[in-house]
C-alpha cells in the first residue's frame, strides 16, 4: 500500500447509487480521470485516489445516480491518474458518449418516450426500447427485466417484410452479427442477461447462411455460462423474408454442451434458400 492509499483526508468526491444506476456508461468518458468504470452491469469507481471529486461526470448520467458528497476518503493522486490514464478506457467507452447510447424505453408511461416511433405510412413501430445494437446494451438495462427477448441477427429485419409484426411485437431487441461484429464481451453481456433479467423467453432470430449459425452457439454458450435452463425458439429465416425452419432448443442437463448450432438447425446455402422459397 503506498503513501496516498494510506492517507485519508475529507475532502469531496464522487458517490454512485447502484440503486438508481443502469450501467449505461455515459459517465465513463466524461471522467478525464479515468476514475468510473462499469462493472456487472453498474458504474463503480475504480480508486478514490483517481477522482478528483470535481463532479465533471455529473451531468451525463440521466438516471441521476451521481452526487458529490464530502467524507473521508483517498487523497487525490496525480501520478496515479497519470499513471493510469493511458488503460483507462475500454475499447468502446467511446460508444457511451454518444446519443445511440442513451437508453429510452418506449413502454414506460408518461416516459419521454411513452409511444414507439410511428412509420411514415402511418404503420406502427413495434420497437420497445432503444438502442438495439448489442455492444451498447447494458444487461442491466430496465426493459430487459421479465422481457421476452429477440436475440436478432442484423439482416433478419432487413430480409422480413413482417418483422416488426411477426418477430418484434411484444419484445425486447438484441441485434447482432455473428461474423461481422467485434464480439468481445458479447457472451459474457447475454449470460447476465441470462441470470439477472428473470427472462419468460427467449427468441433467436438468424438467417439460413452457415455463418449465421454462429448467432445461436453465441447463445447457447451463455446460456451454459449462466446455468440457466430457459428454452430457445429458434427461427431461421431466408433472404426472400420467409420462415424456414422454427425449433426449440432445450438446455443441456449441467456438464453435457450442446450440439453445435449448425447440427442442431442445418444451415441452408443461397442455392437450397432458394430452392425452399419457391
Amino acid at each position: 500500500m503506498d503513501h496516498h492509499e494510506r492517507r485519508a483526508v475529507v475532502r469531496e468526491i464522487v458517490r454512485i447509487d447502484e440503486d438508481l444506476c443502469d450501467g449505461c456508461g455515459q459517465c465513463v468518458p466524461a471522467c478525464a480521470e479515468g476514475a468510473i468504470e462499469i462493472a456487472n452491469g453498474r458504474a463503480r469507481l475504480v480508486a478514490e485516489r483517481l477522482c478528483d471529486g470535481l463532479g465533471a461526470c455529473l451531468g451525463h448520467c440521466p438516471r441521476g445516480a451521481i452526487r458529490i458528497e464530502t467524507r473521508a476518503s483517498a487523497a487525490f493522486d496525480e501520478q496515479a491518474v497519470a499513471a493510469h490514464a493511458p488503460q483507462a478506457r475500454p475499447a468502446h467507452a467511446h460508444l457511451a458518449a454518444c446519443p445511440s447510447a442513451a437508453l429510452q424505453d418506449f413502454t414506460r408511461p408518461g416516459g419521454a418516450a411513452a409511444a414507439p416511433p410511428a412509420a411514415g405510412n402511418g404503420a406502427q413501430s413495434a420497437l420497445r426500447q432503444w438502442p438495439v445494437q448489442l455492444h451498447l446494451l447494458p444487461p442491466a438495462a430496465p426493459f430487459f427485466q421479465g422481457a421476452d427477448l429477440l436475440i436478432c441477427a442484423t439482416c433478419v429485419p432487413v430480409a422480413m417484410p413482417d418483422f416488426h409484426s411477426r418477430l418484434l411485437s411484444g419484445r425486447s431487441v438484441v441485434v447482432a452479427c455473428p461474423k461481422l461484429d467485434d464480439q468481445t464481451g458479447y457472451e459474457q453481456k447475454l449470460a447476465a442477461l441470462f441470470a439477472h433479467a428473470r427472462l419468460r423467453s427467449v427468441t433467436v432470430a438468424r438467417m439460413f447462411v452457415p455463418c449465421c449459425g454462429g448467432l445461436l452457439r453465441l447463445v447457447e454458450r451463455a446460456r451454459r455460462a449462466a446455468g440457466s435452463d430457459l428454452a430457445l425458439d429458434d427461427v431461421v429465416v431466408g433472404n426472400d423474408g420467409a420462415i424456414l425452419e422454427t425449433n426449440t432448443a432445450e438446455a443441456a442437463p449441467l456438464g453435457r454442451a450442446r450440439p453445435r448450432g449448425d447440427d442442431f438447425i442445418p444451415c441452408l446455402d443461397a442455392r437450397q434458400g432458394d430452392e425452399r422459397s419457391k
